[in-house]
């Protein structure tokens, strides 16, 4: 296939006839799918899917992220021709990847959402396909952790983030998007020995054991040196990577609903993600992407290239 297959491929997110391979029909065209993947909920034969989950109930500024998976959807337009640039393997031809569309929920029902969140990615995980979320606010992850532990067992967290998101919370019904890290320590989702997070640029004195690279220490000693503490912490155990998209600098992604000033660029950010191949990245998510905070388009295209990360870096201890 090739750029001239775009006067005849169209809607691929319903017409292709495979899972695996490149995708050319035109980028400003046709139904919109993750890397123009097919739309199925059977994912036999699959071994990674993407799904969306539209929920935002608690963030701290700018509500809207309930509308970041449709964003990076079509952002991820421009993304399926050819391989990742640099990676050295093309993870869309290596691998069967699938669109497993949005999580339905009540709206009106918010305490029905985590138990929901939970049971949607643990149906695609008993199918035997990865996952990797797109959100939604940060509190997704929390229940997103809690399929993956009842799979794997306990993980090691890679969180990119402003936030430490380990704030006290010993409610079990509250829904929060800045106690996700701190709930998932008491229910021993996580090891917080092996854990870290990366970016962070508030203040939170407790929290709760997991490794601190705060943003400052990314730009003064590098994205090789952080990526190399990263690999020791974590070492070869199952990990989990939870990307905020506010991990970035707002002049980067000023489409979120927590932006803070001094955070990664996205060439920092991009190289961060490359060196942590080798790690066994069981899924991953990207949240907080809010487009309408940001007309540019600039952040869902942020958020894209992230969820693609995930998805070489799950690829990459995997290939054939």
């Amino acid at each position: 296939m090739a750029l001239e297959d775009a006067k005849t491929q169209i809607d691929h997110a319903f017409t292709r006839p495979d899972a695996a391979g490149l995708s050319f029909e035109n980028a400003f065209g046709g139904a919109t799918s993750f890397l123009r993947r097919r739309y199925t909920k059977d994912l036999a034969g699959i071994d990674v899917a993407f799904t969306g989950i539209p929920f935002d109930q608690a963030v701290t500024h700018r509500p809207g992220c309930r509308f970041g998976p449709r964003a990076v959807r079509e952002a991820s337009s421009l993304q399926p021709y050819d391989p990742p640039y640099g990676w050295g393997y093309s993870p869309l031809e290596a691998f069967a990847v699938a669109d497993f569309g949005d999580m339905p929920f009540d709206y009106a029902k918010v305490w029905e959402v985590p138990a929901a969140i939970e049971a949607h990615i643990a149906g695609i995980l008993d199918q035997g396909a990865a996952a990797i979320t797109l959100g939604g606010d940060h509190f997704i992850t929390l229940p997103v952790l809690r399929a993956h532990v009842a799979k794997h067992g306990p993980l090691a967290l890679v969180q990119f983030d402003a936030h430490s998101d380990s704030w006290a919370d010993d409610d079990p019904d509250r829904i929060d998007h800045g106690t996700f890290v701190y709930k998932a320590v008491e229910e021993g989702l996580i090891d917080p020995a092996r854990s870290v997070a990366i970016g962070i640029r508030t203040e939170n004195p407790d929290t709760r054991g997991v490794t601190v690279i705060d943003a400052p220490e990314v730009h003064r000693t590098g994205p090789d040196a952080v990526a190399a503490r990263v690999r020791e912490i974590v070492g070869t155990g199952p990990c989990y990577l939870t990307f905020d998209i506010d991990a970035l600098d707002p002049a980067f992604a000023p489409g979120t609903g927590t932006p803070v000033w001094g955070g990664l660029s996205s060439g920092q950010a991009a190289i961060l993600l490359r060196e942590l191949a080798g790690l066994d990245i069981v899924g991953g998510d990207v949240v907080e992407v809010s487009p309408q905070y940001d007309t540019s388009g600039a952040t869902a295209v942020a958020g894209a290239h992230v969820a693609m990360e995930i998805l070489c870096l799950w690829g990459w201890t995997r290939r054939g």
